[in-house]
């Protein structure tokens, strides 16, 4: 029976990779709960110039009806607008939106409008899972064999995950995430090429000796 220590994973990155996800939500969806928002209110993230707040959407109105708020961090909010002043500030998209998030949590939670939204959200949510897994399998490899080790499926798991999450970035128009994602889709893919190259390489060599 051998006597070799038998090689364990280590927790230490688990456990920080867990405290880095706490952080990021933390800091994408706490702040929000600084505004002075009333209950049973939803909110529609807007920007006028360089200040960025929500448009809130509550009842409170005559009969139910719902009232608009406009809330800034920092500042105090505007004063309550009708359903029909706030569409003609905003546009009757906006107010429709508003409306729409607070009626569906599930709405609310992804920020989307409507159930064909989340067509896009699950691709997005595919390639981070994607990314992530890409992640988790090259630490699991790399920790088994006390090295670092990426495998050519960490490429196609990167390739994947870049073409969902550049199609997802362009869908919400979010010009941070299409930049990270152009170059590397390229990359991944021009990793791969050069592994099956390589391949084909050593395949004719073989051959011919």
């Amino acid at each position: 029976m051998s006597d070799t220590p038998r090689k364990r994973i280590k927790w230490e990155p688990a456990a920080l990779m867990l405290l880095v996800l706490a952080l990021g939500f933390w800091l994408a969806f706490g702040p929000r709960l600084q505004l002075p928002l009333r209950p049973g209110a939803s909110t529609l993230d807007i920007r006028m110039g360089d200040l960025r707040g929500v448009l809130e959407a509550a009842p409170g109105g005559s009969g139910g009806a719902q009232t608009f708020r406009v809330l800034f961090r920092g500042q105090p909010p505007s004063r309550e607008m009708t359903e029909a002043e706030a569409t003609e500030v905003f546009g009757a998209a906006a107010v429709r939106s508003a409306v729409t998030m607070r009626r569906n949590p599930v709405f609310r939670v992804l920020n989307i409008t409507s159930w064909a939204n989340v067509v896009w959200v699950g691709i997005g949510l595919g390639g981070q899972i994607a990314f992530s897994g890409r992640m988790l399998l090259q630490w699991f490899i790399s920790e088994r064999r006390r090295e670092s080790v990426i495998t050519e499926s960490f490429w196609w798991f990167s390739l994947f995950g870049a073409l969902a999450l550049f199609s997802y970035f362009v869908w919400r128009q979010d010009p941070v995430g299409i930049l990270g994602q152009a170059s590397g889709i390229v990359i991944y893919a021009r990793n791969l090429r050069l592994i099956h190259k390589r391949r084909r390489r050593m395949a004719r060599n073989a051959a011919g000796s």
